[in-house]
């Protein structure tokens, strides 16, 4: 078997889990589960994942639903009578299972979860950067550019806490007035109670200079980019002060805001847990820019994008994810074994790709991708086209997008492109880049085991490919 089919509303569970741990029991697997945190994933006899849950301590939380309450409780019941098999995703921390079981209850819409199904998100800080007195704001819809971004945070009420305290430290403002350094109108603004109470240096008043607050502005990312240790160290050591003078009320505050600046922990981070559909792309904008700037004749409607994955040093995938006139199109969506490379070697892994890919479009007469794109450089886009060559195969136009400096490079070039990085045309490709990276390291996260890759007779409906 090839191993690469499209993908439906949920990973192909039969293929994944197909080794012989699948015929234990629920309840004993589980007990062969580690003691650390992570997500479960539980199955019905036809392998589809019913539910996603987080844990801290795995296997007891999985283990917990194996029980005689649990068989009787109305809010597990129905469930346990569905599980035929379960298997989990080790994760970092107890913040990253949380994101990570997000993530795959909006990916695989597990029929029992019936929360994080929506479309609410996690929530993030946001720091203006194009401002003479940039703002701090609380949002679940970030911008794009001219903002500093942290998150995404677990907790709303926490984020909303702790950037209070923050602003009791560094008296930043988060209001949405526009404030222009020599706008002398704002010399007979009123400022708000914050300015009253000193939580705010009220540079709607001109109380503060766009320097000093700029200054007030650099401490905070300081101190949100990691240096937090000594702004710890200074409200505990003014919470044993206070306690000493008697002044409890004080130390109960002060011991709140260190909670609250504790809970700071409590967040993704920008790449490992992306949430792409809080970052609007205009995709008609991202087409026209492509087909400026590739100098193409049409617009590249059809766009496919393939990465490549290793579980866990061992074993290698890819995916493949198509996008249909700037929007990601669920059907078009594969994954793939490499089952010609041994140990890691990217470039080899991509030849594997493309050779089955275009060959099977070729022998059955199907149309190729206005647009090809492979996560990488100079190199790997080198490998792509001898492949081309070798199959004796007119290629699509095909690109190669570097993540680190964001170039792309194209066949022929020796230089590569630079865009803007607030280009449509560039977010456009780094939409389709991360969601080939999304698909490849969320789902086949779950293949980890060499076994999980063994054959099996596929389900009915989905079509293999040679």
């Amino acid at each position: 078997m090839d191993g690469e089919e499209t993908e439906a509303r949920q990973p192909d569970n039969e293929s994944m889990f197909a080794d012989s741990a699948a015929l234990i029991a629920p309840r004993d697997k589980v007990r062969t589960f580690p003691t650390t945190p992570g997500v479960y994933l539980m199955k019905d006899a036809q392998g589809r994942v019913v539910y996603v849950g987080k844990a801290v301590n795995l296997r007891s939380r999985a283990g917990s639903y194996f029980t005689k309450a649990a068989e009787t409780d109305l809010r597990t019941a129905r469930l346990i009578t569905e599980i035929a098999d379960i298997d989990f995703i080790d994760a970092d921390s107890e913040v990253d299972a949380l994101l990570i079981e997000s993530r795959l209850i909006k990916d695989i819409q597990p029929r029992f979860n019936a929360l994080l199904k929506d479309d609410k998100t996690f929530p993030y800080l946001q720091i203006t950067t194009r401002e003479d007195f940039p703002r701090v704001e609380f949002t679940r819809q970030p911008k794009t550019s001219g903002v500093k971004l942290y998150g995404p945070f677990t907790s709303a009420g926490q984020l909303r806490g702790t950037i209070a305290v923050l602003q009791r430290i560094f008296r930043f403002r988060t209001c949405t007035l526009d404030i222009a350094e020599n706008d002398e109108r704002w010399r007979w603004f009123r400022p708000c109670l914050l300015a009253s109470i000193n939580q705010c240096t009220a540079p709607c008043n001109m109380r503060v200079s766009k320097e000093d607050y700029r200054e007030d502005i650099r401490r905070l990312r300081v101190f949100l980019d990691g240096g937090k240790a000594s702004l710890l160290k200074e409200l505990e050591a003014a919470m044993l002060l206070a306690s000493k003078e008697l002044k409890f009320e004080k130390a109960a505050r002060i011991r709140d805001e260190i909670e609250a600046l504790k809970s700071l922990s409590q967040r993704g981070d920008l790449e490992s847990h992306a949430q792409p559909e809080v970052f609007y792309i205009d995709p008609q904008k991202g087409l026209a820019g492509l087909k400026k700037v590739l100098k193409l004749s049409e617009l590249p409607r059809r766009i496919e994008g393939v990465d490549i994955a290793h579980l866990q040093g061992s074993e290698t995938v890819a995916s493949l994810v198509q996008f249909i006139d700037g929007l990601p199109f669920k059907p078009g969506y594969k994954r793939y074994k490499i089952q010609s490379v041994e140990g890691i070697d990217d470039f080899a892994s991509m030849r594997e790709v493309i050779t089955r890919r275009f060959r099977r479009l070729s022998q059955e007469g199907e149309s190729f991708p206005d647009l090809l794109l492979i996560d990488g450089g100079k190199g790997q886009l080198s490998a792509v086209m001898e492949t081309f060559s070798v199959l004796n195969i007119t290629p699509p136009t095909t690109i190669s997008l570097a993540k680190r400096e964001e170039e792309i490079y194209v066949p022929g070039e020796s230089e590569p492109l630079r865009l803007s990085r607030h280009a449509y045309s560039l977010r456009l490709l780094q939409y389709v880049r991360d969601e080939a990276h999304r698909f490849a390291q969320h789902y086949h996260h779950m293949l980890r085991r060499k076994t999980t890759f063994d054959d099996v007779k596929p389900k009915k409906g989905r079509k293999r490919e040679p």
